[in-house]
C-alpha cells in the first residue's frame, strides 16, 4: 500500500515528488551492530553503513558530475522521531535543510538535516549559509566532529524498494541529525 503523503521533509519538491509507502513512514529506525548481511545486502550495505563522507563517495563515483540542489531551508519543527533522537522538546524550533544530492543533475539521494538552535552558535552559525554547498564537506573537514551510530530503515520510495539512513553528528559537542534517502537509480550510475 502506498501513500502520497510526504514526510515532513521535501515540502517544496521542484525536482520530483517523493511518495513513501505507509510501512516506510511508520517503520522504526534500526540500529543494529553489527548489521546482519541477511537484512542489508550489497550494494545497499556498502553505501548505508559507510561512516565516511557521502559527499566524497558521490564525487568519487562520478567525478565532476556531482551537485547539490537545495529544496527547502528554514525554521520549523522536528518530527517526533527526530526530536526524540536529538533529545530536544518536540515543540522546539529547529533549522531544517532539505537537499537533493545529484549526479548529472538527477537526484540520487535526498537528505534532510535537522539542526537545533543551540547548535547554531559560534562558528556553527555558518550552517545557516551553506546554500548549495554540501553539508558533508563542512562536517568532515571540521576538526571537532564526531558521528554517532548509523540507523537504517527500508521501504518503498516512489514504488521502488529503497533504504534510508540517519545519524547524529556532533560539531564542538553540538548535535545535528542527518537523514539520507537513497534512490535505487544510484546503483545504475557509470
Amino acid at each position: 500500500m502506498c501513500c502520497r503523503i510526504l514526510l515532513p521533509i521535501f515540502v517544496i519538491m521542484i525536482i520530483m515528488p517523493l511518495t513513501f509507502s505507509s510501512s516506510f513512514l511508520h517503520q522504526h529506525w534500526l540500529k543494529l551492530s553489527p548489521m546482519p548481511n541477511t537484512l542489508l545486502a550489497q550494494p545497499w550495505r556498502e553505501w548505508l553503513l559507510d561512516s565516511g563522507s557521502l559527499t566524497q563517495n558521490l564525487k568519487n563515483l562520478a567525478p565532476n558530475r556531482f551537485s547539490v540542489k537545495v529544496l527547502h531551508t528554514g525554521f520549523g519543527r522536528a518530527s517526533l522521531s527526530e526530536a526524540h533522537i536529538l533529545d530536544i522538546p518536540f515543540r522546539e524550533q529547529i533549522y531544517i535543510r532539505e537537499v537533493a544530492l545529484c549526479i548529472d543533475n538527477a537526484p540520487q539521494i535526498f537528505a534532510r538535516s535537522v539542526i537545533p538552535r543551540s547548535t547554531l552558535t559560534g562558528s556553527e552559525r555558518q550552517l545557516l549559509f551553506l546554500r548549495d554547498k554540501p553539508l558533508g564537506e563542512f562536517l568532515f573537514k571540521h576538526k571537532h566532529m564526531s558521528r554517532g551510530k548509523i540507523e537504517v530503515k527500508h521501504g518503498l520510495i516512489n514504488d521502488r524498494s529503497s533504504w534510508a539512513r540517519r545519524s547524529i553528528f556532533n560539531v564542538n559537542h553540538k548535535p545535528l541529525l542527518v537523514s539520507e534517502f537513497f534512490l535505487p537509480s544510484l546503483f545504475l550510475i557509470k
